[in-house]
């Protein structure tokens, strides 16, 4: 029997539209993306930028840093053009078409490492690999921070959460593949970040954050 193939809405350009227009308006995001702002070394010269949207964060982290340089990957289109407008004339960013179900393609190393609520959408198996594969590709000093949606320890709290955000069971995105706080950071933590924590948490939103010594 044929395995079910995991369910990703992201190829849709209308399902990626319809984030976009709500995107600013998720609770709580803000405190969280401030909270990364604060784990971000004050040389780094180098960033990637995983699922990086429209490049919201990317930007943020980029006007605390300004010389830098950053590699955005993405895989939706309707992402790709976003980003690609956002950033449009800037040659110290590059941008990428990559789906992360898939191994990482060669892009260097770097400073930091950052994400925002994309990677809960692989497998779980796909996300320990993928921490592996950033953690290989940071240099001495460098962090991985991910703003990220994971699982509620319980399944009330996971619908108060929903509620929070003006969804039901019935109509959160079927491509979410929550796991807990606890569960990743222990990955972290095996792979070989140090300084690993969970440095800012608002329900099911959460900052996992680890260094390269």
């Amino acid at each position: 029997m044929t395995a079910t193939k995991p369910v990703n809405l992201w190829t849709s350009n209308e399902h990626a539209r319809d984030y976009l227009q709500h995107a600013d308006s998720i609770s709580h995001r803000g405190e969280g993306e401030s909270a990364l702002l604060e784990f971000i070394p004050r040389n780094t010269r180098r960033i990637l930028d995983l699922g990086t949207g429209d490049g919201r964060l990317l930007a943020l982290v980029r006007r605390e840093h300004p010389d830098t340089e950053a590699v955005a990957v993405d895989f939706s289109p309707a992402m790709l053009e976003a980003v690609g407008k956002r950033f449009a004339g800037d040659s110290s960013v590059r941008i990428v078409a990559h789906n992360f179900d898939e191994a990482l393609p060669a892009l260097g190393k770097f400073d930091a490492v950052i994400s925002s609520f994309a990677i809960h959408h692989v497998v779980h198996e796909r996300k320990r690999t993928l921490y592996a594969e950033i953690y290989e590709l940071l240099n001495p000093g460098g962090v991985f921070c991910n703003l990220e949606h994971v699982a509620s320890p319980t399944q009330r709290l996971h619908e108060e959460f929903l509620e929070r955000i003006g969804f039901t069971v019935e109509t959160e995105d079927p491509s979410n593949k929550l796991l807990d706080v606890e569960t990743q950071l222990g990955w972290l933590r095996v792979i070989g970040f140090h300084d690993v924590d969970w440095a800012w948490k608002w329900r099911e939103l959460a900052l996992l954050v680890g260094r390269r010594l």
